[in-house]
């Protein structure tokens, strides 16, 4: 269950200097879950709506879920992502995913720097993130030691924990892609349009508590 990796929240340790003007707050911090995968570039929007949101003071404490979308397409016959060789070609997003875990949990303070700049490297760069050297680098370039991700990857820990918190956002909260936003027992997926945008980060969690809503599709997005 997600539950048991909570002792890990790494929010409070995250590297985010608050603006001097800060955004009111309420009195004590909201907690929520945000899923991910790199290959998605409407998860690197809500994700750098967050980071701005925390550079403004917002009291938030968020967590952020691996959910592969690789794995949404395997076929009930097939080898799970998470189950395949670790020196085989993985599917796509895969070793990047296992790659963010292994950041998250032994580098909680830098991870935001690094999740961002995976996600950079993926839609900015077009760069292979399914290839261990570019994702060493990445790591370098945030000031990690690259030869230590690369060891607890190889441990074959991470992808035992996307197994984990993958199926259970899917088992609990009926998860079906991302960025998907959890509070509580309450989740949805939303597809925002702009990045780094924190006001509809906060619009978004706002609505979670509006239960009497349960679809809200737009037939098309006017420009």
């Amino acid at each position: 269950m997600i539950d048991k990796f909570r002792r890990r929240r790494w929010t409070r340790r995250l590297a985010v200097e608050p603006a001097e003007k800060a955004v009111s707050a309420p009195l004590s911090p909201l907690s929520f879950s945000l899923t991910f995968d790199y290959l998605c570039p409407f998860a690197r929007n809500a994700v750098e709506g967050v980071k701005r949101g925390l550079e403004e003071g917002r009291d938030w404490d968020p967590c952020f879920i691996p959910f592969s979308l690789s794995q949404v397409h395997v076929e009930p016959s097939d080898v799970d992502v998470w189950d395949r060789d670790l020196h085989d070609v993985l599917p796509s997003g895969v070793r990047a995913l296992a790659w963010g875990i292994a950041v998250r949990d032994l580098y909680p303070a830098k991870f935001l720097d690094y999740h961002l700049l995976s996600f950079a490297a993926r839609h900015d760069e077009a760069a292979d993130i399914n290839d261990p050297i570019v994702l060493a680098k990445i790591a370098k370039e945030a000031g990690l030691d690259d030869s230590k991700i690369a060891t607890e990857v190889e441990s074959g820990e991470p992808l035992k924990t996307l197994a984990v918190e993958h199926a259970d956002a899917v088992q609990r909260w009926s998860v079906f892609g991302v960025p998907t936003f959890i509070v509580g027992e309450a989740a949805a997926f939303a597809r925002l349009m702009e990045r780094g945008q924190s006001d509809d980060v906060a619009q978004v969690l706002e609505m979670l508590s509006w239960k009497r809503l349960n679809e809200f599709k737009r037939t098309r997005l006017p420009r």
